[in-house]
């Protein structure tokens, strides 16, 4: 019996849809260790294996733009909209290619998140297209009007021809896809022991007065570090190379460490609105401080899936950018419903993918 294949195609946008998808490839591994998997990302290598423990094979192709970002929340919307009309032109020959790749691999399957040409690659290879989002990025430029109207409907028609989508938590309606289920939040877990980790990043503070900041793979410009001073006996934990050296900020650029590895040492998680982040928050239930942001449609129903069902405190940009941080004296809310949201997305998304490729019946 030939070796099972698995082509997995991963948005060109920041680490959160690489790290998300790596959590499912994770488990994948652990069910059926002898699963071949190719991952297809520009995501760098050292990112999807402190997720993935097995090997994998990682090809770089750029089969989706995202949106183009100086930083997590800084958008250049001309630029994006060329990118996607380059992307739109090359589109015969990326899709050419990339099912010659399946073929000669005699991959079964595409598991895709979310570039929306994956299901034109895996019609042309004569194979299933699955997905696994929260949303589309018909979702994303369809409000920004204009030219990224058109742009919108060429992701729609190819999103109608994805076999099978599975939606995460905190999700918009994602009416373009014929085929869906639900399943539960996706990330990671910690991996180390808290004791180990308390000594060997010297952190002395108690949990409620450590807080750890993460603004996703792209970092934010001008983060206020000098607020820090004013909270002298708090730890605050950062993953940003470009943070100063202070005596309150524990500073981790050891790329075996993850953020999900360092949440359960914290009160509380300061961020912007991100799938990733909030969903492995809220799979450990640490509480979330996290800004709006504007002009970004994904980013209202991840604050009210996250509001819904954690500990929260929500910030204007200002109160980040230009306030005293007066907000950590103050207790996070707690969640505005008592309904439990689903944490088994790995586990349901890998388990189905596992048996389509052993030759179960299609999910």
């Amino acid at each position: 019996m030939p070796q099972p294949s698995l082509y997995v195609a991963i948005t060109n946008h920041g680490f959160g849809h690489a790290t998300r998808t790596a959590s499912v490839v994770a488990e994948i591994q652990r069910l059926c260790p002898d699963i071949l998997i190719a991952l297809v990302t520009t995501a760098p290598r050292w990112l999807l294996e402190s997720y993935l423990d097995g090997d994998f094979i990682h090809r770089h192709a750029v089969l989706d733009i995202g949106v183009i970002q100086s930083d997590s929340l800084s958008m250049d919307k001309a630029a994006t909209l060329d990118k996607l009309q380059q992307l739109r032109q090359q589109e015969q020959r990326l899709v050419a290619g990339e099912a010659n790749f399946i073929r000669q691999n005699r991959m079964k399957l595409v598991l895709a998140d979310i570039p929306p040409m994956a299901s034109a690659i895996a019609h042309a290879a004569d194979v299933p297209c699955w997905m696994l989002s929260n949303f589309g990025w018909d979702f994303i430029y369809r409000p920004w009007g204009g030219e990224f109207v058109e742009i919108a409907d060429w992701i729609a028609e190819r999103f109608g021809q994805c076999d099978h989508l599975f939606r995460l938590p905190f999700h918009e309606p994602m009416s373009a896809f014929p085929q869906v289920t639900d399943v539960g939040l996706t990330g990671g877990s910690p991996r180390y022991d808290l004791v180990d980790l308390r000594s060997t990043f010297h952190l002395t503070a108690p949990r409620e007065r450590t807080i750890l900041m993460t603004f996703g793979g792209l970092g934010l410009e001008q983060i206020p570090y000098a607020n820090l001073e004013r909270f002298p006996d708090w730890q605050f934990i950062t993953f940003d190379r470009n943070a100063p050296n202070l005596p309150n900020l524990v500073n981790i650029h050891d790329s075996r460490y993850r953020p999900v590895d360092v949440m359960p040492l914290c009160g509380r998680v300061m961020s912007k609105p991100g799938y990733s982040t909030f969903a492995e928050a809220c799979r450990l239930e640490v509480p979330i401080i996290s800004m709006t942001r504007a002009d970004f449609a994904e980013a209202a129903i991840l604050l009210a899936g996250m509001q819904d069902h954690n500990p929260h405190q929500i910030l204007q940009p200002e109160e980040f950018f230009q306030g005293s941080w007066d907000f950590l004296h103050h207790p996070p809310l707690p969640p505005r419903t008592s309904q439990p949201v689903a944490k088994d997305g790995n586990e349901a998304i890998a388990r189905a993918v596992v048996e389509y490729l052993h030759g179960g019946q299609p999910a």
